[in-house]
């Protein structure tokens, strides 16, 4: 019958180690061996706290309130420094121990019960601490607990559990964090290759160059809109093309237009397509540029001057990725991404009531800011040695240097027009430079070789050079042509935008527009 008993109390006890066992985290583990110790001993109240990896802080859980080992005032401190249990009446911890949260925690306890603290270690050859097991009870369930089989037994199982679940969970630690280096390392390297590559487009060297070609090898990773922002010139559409040639979608097609440069009402037309029909003229169905750039990029250059009524249609589009032709039925679904530009400041349109804020917030998921030339003069050598190649490349001519005086007089301007002003300097200068020499100071333009441009503030145009009184012998010819150089500069410096020079001019737009006509210039 004795031997009977022993074996049931075995397989009962079997049935408890199972319950330990199924624990699948250290804090699991914890709160199981807890509940066996109010169940099996009856033992009223207990806390389990771990050691943390720095070996100074003890607690319950990680998003608990934290003990410090080396604050002697609670007893945990005193049983895992010590490294032995530690046994005292709470009456007399209670008067002793001033430890506020300790205090805390027994407040509700029999004063006449007594407290065990046992600091806990890994039985196997590492040996590490683990935390402490703090039991409070009747002082009679607790003097003979230490010399229990079953209870060595539990507190042995425990030990073994706790010290593999937390050795499990510190090397998946270590391998996440090993995945998550390769991982950065690999996002590093091929960011880097994606930078490489938008080098061999989007010229220079300088810090604000090298930024910009970071942020978009970031960009081209992701589905997000890009709203472009910066002056006239700057290269909005060759960034929007360089995004465009490393991300995902760089085999779908790249679509582009000005909303400045098309009326508004064939705009709408341009960007949705329209069915048969849908207006006089319309003798057939034709497809948009959104439909066109389906599985690609779009490219809105000038969004700010998109009539009201089309930003919202487009505000649609963004968020729900469907679109209507011009007299259709039915709706188109589309996947493109977006990248806008413009060089207005658009809070001032919001606030003239000229753009949609929503809209705004939507474009700019991701927005960019290029730098003007003037921020990145270290650029210009490599940026003009570029423009040579390619002109001589376009016009089949023969090798054409850069000297330096030329360089140095390059160097020293401001380029309210920027990249694209540098280039039209390139192309005169070469056109003006025999096959095979260098470019000189008087190969430039007047504005670029007197040297006076340097001196205007940043975003101002250099006036047209006028010719002495002396010079004049037709005085409507002189007028006439000043007139028509200041509108082609001021037109340069708005990128075609008819409006803004008209304003800037203090004309009414159809005035500029009949002077442009009168003048037979070429700008739109």
């Amino acid at each position: 019958m004795h031997d009977r008993g022993e074996a049931a109390r075995a397989l009962a006890g079997m049935a408890e180690a199972l319950r330990l066992v199924e624990g699948r985290s250290p804090a699991e583990l914890r709160r199981r061996a807890l509940a066996l110790l109010r169940e099996g001993l009856a033992l009223p109240w207990g806390r389990c706290l771990a050691l943390d990896a720095s070996g100074r802080w003890l607690a319950e859980d990680a998003d608990q309130a934290r003990l410090a080992c080396d604050d002697f005032r609670h007893p945990y401190a005193h049983a895992i420094r010590r490294g032995e249990p530690l046994s005292l009446a709470l009456g007399e911890a209670r008067s002793r121990l001033d430890h506020e949260a300790f205090q805390a925690s027994i407040a509700g306890l029999a004063h006449d019960w007594r407290l065990v603290v046992r600091p806990l270690r890994a039985r196997d050859g590492r040996r590490e601490w683990l935390g402490v097991l703090a039991l409070a009870g009747p002082a009679e369930r607790l003097e003979a607990l230490a010399e229990r089989d079953d209870y060595r037994a539990f507190e042995a199982l425990l030990c073994h559990l706790w010290a593999w679940l937390a050795r499990q969970h510190d090397e998946r630690r270590d391998q996440a964090r090993l995945r998550d280096s390769l991982a950065e390392l690999n996002d590093g390297a091929r960011r880097r290759t994606l930078s490489e590559r938008l080098g061999r487009e989007i010229l220079g060297a300088s810090p604000a160059i090298r930024a910009l070609r970071d942020q978009l090898a970031r960009v081209a990773e992701t589905h997000l809109a890009v709203l472009l922002q910066g002056e006239t010139g700057t290269g909005k559409e060759l960034v929007a093309r360089g995004i465009h040639g490393v991300s995902p979608r760089a085999e779908g097609p790249f679509m582009a237009i000005n909303c400045a440069a098309i009326p508004e009402s064939l705009l709408e037309a341009e960007l949705f397509g329209h069915v048969r029909g849908a207006f006089s003229g319309a003798e057939r169905s034709r497809e948009g540029l959104l439909g066109q750039a389906d599985g690609g990029t779009l490219f809105l250059d000038e969004i700010g001057d998109m009539p009201l009524a089309l930003q919202a249609k487009l505000l649609r589009v963004l968020e729900s990725g469907r679109y209507r032709p011009l007299g259709g039925n039915e709706e188109r679904r589309v996947d493109l991404r977006l990248v806008a530009a413009t060089h207005q400041p658009l809070h001032r349109r919001i606030r003239e009531g000229a753009f949609r804020a929503d809209l705004y917030y939507r474009l700019g998921q991701f927005p960019l800011t290029l730098p003007a030339l003037r921020e990145r003069r270290e650029d210009i050598p490599a940026l003009a040695e570029a423009f040579i190649a390619d002109f001589c490349r376009r016009e089949g001519r023969g090798d054409i240097g850069l000297g330096r005086a030329a360089l140095r007089v390059l160097a020293a301007r401001d380029f309210p027009g920027n990249v694209r002003e540098l280039r039209n300097l390139i192309d005169y200068a070469c056109a003006m430079t025999p096959e095979g020499e260098d470019i000189q100071p008087e190969a430039l333009p007047p504005e670029a070789a007197g040297g006076g441009a340097e001196d205007l503030p940043a975003g101002e145009e250099q006036a047209p050079r006028r010719p002495g009184p002396e010079e004049v012998v037709d005085l409507r010819r002189a007028l006439r042509d000043y007139e028509a150089t200041l509108i082609q500069q001021r037109l340069a410096r708005y990128d075609g935008n008819r409006t803004l020079a008209a304003e800037s001019l203090g004309l009414p737009k159809r005035t500029l527009a009949h002077k442009c006509r009168q003048l037979q210039l070429d700008s739109p």
